[in-house]
C-alpha cells in the first residue's frame, strides 16, 4: 500500500512541479519526475513528515520534483 500511495502522490507532485516550472513533458516522464522527486523529498524531509504528517510529505514531494527538474534542466540532455 505505501508504494501505491507513493505513486499517486508522486504523480500529483510531478504534475504540480512540471506546471509550476513550465516544463512540457509526457505523462510517464511527469510521473517519473514526481516519483523520483517524492523519493528525494521524502528522504530530505522525513523528520518534518514525522512531526507534521501527510501534508509535509506532499510538500516535500513537490519540492523534490522541482529540484529534480532543476537538475535535469542544468545537467540533462540539450535539445
Amino acid at each position: 500500500m505505501p508504494i501505491i500511495a507513493m505513486l499517486i502522490i508522486g504523480a500529483a507532485a510531478g504534475y504540480i512541479a512540471t506546471r509550476t516550472m513550465r516544463v512540457e513533458t509526457d505523462v510517464p516522464t511527469t510521473i517519473g519526475i514526481g516519483v523520483l522527486g517524492a523519493l528525494i523529498g521524502g528522504l530530505v524531509l522525513r523528520i518534518l513528515m514525522t512531526i507534521t504528517g501527510f501534508m509535509a510529505g506532499f510538500v516535500g514531494a513537490v519540492l523534490g520534483a522541482m529540484a529534480l527538474i532543476w537538475l535535469w534542466r542544468q545537467y540533462g540532455p540539450r535539445r
